[in-house]
């Protein structure tokens, strides 16, 4: 009988190691799956941190892109103001212009009137010289 209960032993031990061996298998394809879970998630976690430094360069273009479109704007709109003030000065300098030609045009029929007038006074006066000879020339005429 010892040597069934060897014999026993023998083969429950085998089905020990067997179970054993059968276990040791599944944990080392358990520590695989891990393995491989831990190197994608490290892969993940690279992918992650790369996609975070794009996401915060886009976000700085994006941020100095926008700070450019404003600086654009406000030239623009600085040279909107510059072009109404021209235009504003160019009304003005029209407006002048015009002021100015009323006045030559004013100034030279003063000036016509001031010639017309004096060219009265020189006539009279011809005329006033021309009477007082001949009235000068007539007495002695006379005699």
């Amino acid at each position: 009988m010892s040597d069934i209960s060897t014999e026993r032993n023998r083969i429950e031990a085998e089905r020990a190691r067997q179970v054993a061996e059968h276990e040791r298998e599944n944990v080392e394809q358990t520590r695989s799956v891990v393995e491989e879970g831990r190197v994608k998630a490290e892969s993940e976690r690279t992918t992650a941190e790369h996609f975070r430094v794009l996401a915060e360069e886009a976000r700085e273009v994006g941020e100095r892109l926008r700070r450019e479109l404003e600086s654009v704007r406000q030239e623009r709109e600085a040279l909107r103001a510059a072009a109404e003030e021209a235009r504003h000065a160019a009304e003005e300098t029209r407006h002048t212009a015009e002021e100015a030609r009323h006045a030559t045009i004013a100034a030279v029929a003063a000036t016509a009137d001031a010639l017309s007038t004096n060219l009265a006074q020189m006539q009279f006066l011809e005329d006033a010289r021309n009477t007082l000879r001949e009235l000068k020339k007539k007495p002695d005429d006379a005699q």
